[in-house]
């Protein structure tokens, strides 16, 4: 699941909804599309979405909502889906995205700007990420609260009337609401934490305060050792910030291998863009043991998340895993990856800043691979030189 949001305060005892409970009231500032839903109405079921367009898992659901509204819409259900937008992405660019990707989208779409939903929803369920689903019976009571991908099993079950009071039913909802508590208390942990850390570390990184960084990373990583980002920081100011091999290689070479022991593509992408960055400077880098990680990474990114593949955000790894196809000879193959990249920012479910942020630079390698000026939309780059350090010839087994 993806976060929703960080800075969930704990929900008092009185406030709690759990399945069983009267389905709170629909609160929304538009919507875009189909029938608004002002009132449950008596006899219907109803299945609540929410979901973000920059929220990859969620944007796996929606097709198969559209096939369930579509299977059990004579059967009285009505799907919602609740849209969380990010600041700058506006009711236009929803609109805009919504009719590019969801053509044959089938429910009502609302536009939760304010986050009132998220109050009367989501927190007095201990809910904190999403996509979540939630049914509303013919009651109009909460009849189940998880996962879009759990609404295969539910949902049949809630129509039939076997779902409410079942074990299976109780059961799933006991372990979401200790799942959800747990989570909630480690965000406010974290929050706590952190707030104090990044207050010392932010204006450091601005004026180039290189030790006192250190210090507030080392403070912050002593407190959150698994936090992948606090690892890329470190990586990043010890290696290219501060220049200090002995230091920074072990460090990076950890994250390497955490992030191919955990099979996370997130975490993955923070090391590479530690390794094949076309803008930073790997003259000080040893040159086999680059190249050696640069390998493992890529081979286990494009493994996890495959080009072929509609989901994952492709951007956030697909640069440097091309400027490393692009340093060891294989031009068509980097080539291909960025093109990969575009065309999934292109239509993906990344946000405005996530593509006006990585577009040029995407744009900035293709045109070097390729060895022209290109243009993309409104952006246009012309080629440089992406390789700081030049490729020692290929072994036979490297060039397989």
């Amino acid at each position: 699941m993806t976060s929703l949001t960080e800075s969930a305060s704990q929900v008092g005892a009185e406030n709690v909804l759990s399945v069983g409970s009267p389905a709170p009231s629909i609160k929304v500032e538009d919507w875009l599309r189909g029938q608004p839903v002002t009132r449950f109405e008596p006899g219907k079921v109803y299945i609540i979405e929410f979901w973000a367009t920059w929220c990859g898992p969620c944007i796996a659901s929606m097709p198969n909502l559209v096939i369930l509204q579509d299977k059990y819409r004579s059967n009285g259900v009505e799907v919602v889906g609740v849209a969380a937008p990010t600041v700058d992405e506006a009711r236009a660019s929803l609109d805009a995205w919504l009719t590019k990707s969801l053509p044959n989208l089938n429910f009502a779409i609302a536009f939760d700007d304010a986050g009132e939903m998220n109050k009367i929803w989501m927190d007095p369920t201990f809910s904190v990420e999403i996509p979540a689903s939630f049914v509303v019976d013919r009651d109009g009571r909460i009849a189940f609260i998880g996962h879009p991908t759990q609404l295969d099993n539910a949902l049949p079950k809630v129509l039939n009337g076997s779902w409410a009071g079942s074990d299976e039913a109780k059961a799933l909802d006991a372990e979401r609401i200790n799942r959800g508590q747990r989570r909630k208390r480690e965000l406010s942990q974290k929050r706590g934490l952190a707030e104090p850390i990044f207050a010392r570390l932010e204006p450091a990184i601005k004026s180039k305060d290189w030790p006192t960084a250190l210090s507030a990373i080392e403070e912050a990583l002593a407190a959150m050792p698994d936090e992948v980002t606090i690892r890329g920081l470190h990586a990043e100011l010890l290696l290219h910030k501060m220049r200090d091999m002995r230091a920074g290689l072990p460090v990076l070479r950890q994250l390497v291998r955490d992030a191919i022991e955990k099979k996370s593509v997130v975490w993955m992408s923070v090391a590479i863009r530690q390794l094949f960055d076309p803008a930073k400077d790997y003259s000080g880098f040893p040159h086999a043991e680059r190249f050696a990680m640069g390998k493992d990474l890529s081979e286990h990114i494009l493994a996890t998340n495959p080009p072929q593949g509609s989901e994952g955000a492709k951007f956030l790894s697909y640069g440097a895993v091309a400027q490393y196809y692009y340093e060891t000879g294989k031009k068509d193959r980097a080539i291909e990856l960025v093109k990969v990249a575009l065309k999934w920012l292109d239509a993906a479910p990344a946000s405005d800043v996530a593509k006006r942020d990585v577009v040029p630079c995407s744009l900035q390698d293709l045109a070097s691979y390729r060895s022209e000026k290109l243009c993309y939309e409104e952006c246009c780059s012309a080629p440089q030189n992406t390789a700081r350090e030049k490729p020692e010839p290929r072994s036979p087994s490297e060039a397989a």
